[in-house]
Parts: C-alpha cells; sequence; structure tokens
C-alpha cells in the first residue's frame, strides 16, 4: 500500500512539472509583484508558478513532522 502512495505521489510531481514546463514555454509574460511600496523585477510567469510550487513543496516537508503527521496514517492504535 505504501508503494502505491508514493508513485501516486510521483505521478502528482511530474504532472505538476509538466503542467509548469507547458505554460512557462506558452506563456512568457512577464509579472511583477508589489507589495506596499516594494516592486520586484519583471520575471516571466513560468518561473513564479515553479517558485511557488517549490516552497509550497519545502514548505509541506518542514510542516508535516512539525504538525505531528504519521507516516503510518493509524494515529489511533489498540492496545
Amino acid at each position: 500500500m505504501k508503494t502505491l502512495a508514493v508513485f501516486l505521489t510521483s505521478c502528482i510531481v511530474a504532472l505538476w512539472i509538466g503542467a509548469i514546463a507547458i505554460l512557462s514555454v506558452q506563456n512568457f509574460t512577464p509579472v511583477s509583484f508589489r507589495f506596499f511600496t516594494f516592486q520586484s523585477i519583471e520575471i516571466p510567469i513560468g518561473i513564479v508558478l515553479a517558485f511557488a510550487v517549490g516552497v509550497g513543496a519545502v514548505g509541506t516537508a518542514l510542516l508535516q513532522p512539525l504538525l505531528g503527521a504519521s507516516s503510518s496514517g493509524n494515529r489511533f492504535e489498540e492496545e
């Protein structure tokens, strides 16, 4: 069962990477962000999406141990 979960996770990640690659090739429109008075440089939206997915993946990987997510999936075991 764990092998199936790893396989499905890998497929989902591969689909996201493929979608980001297609979007970055087709849509080369530069975007810039404005936060209060600060403004970023103009970068393609594909790079912004790739960065956002990377930050989300790393953030999820860091928060899972902190929030106590169990690796087995069975949080309530009978004694």
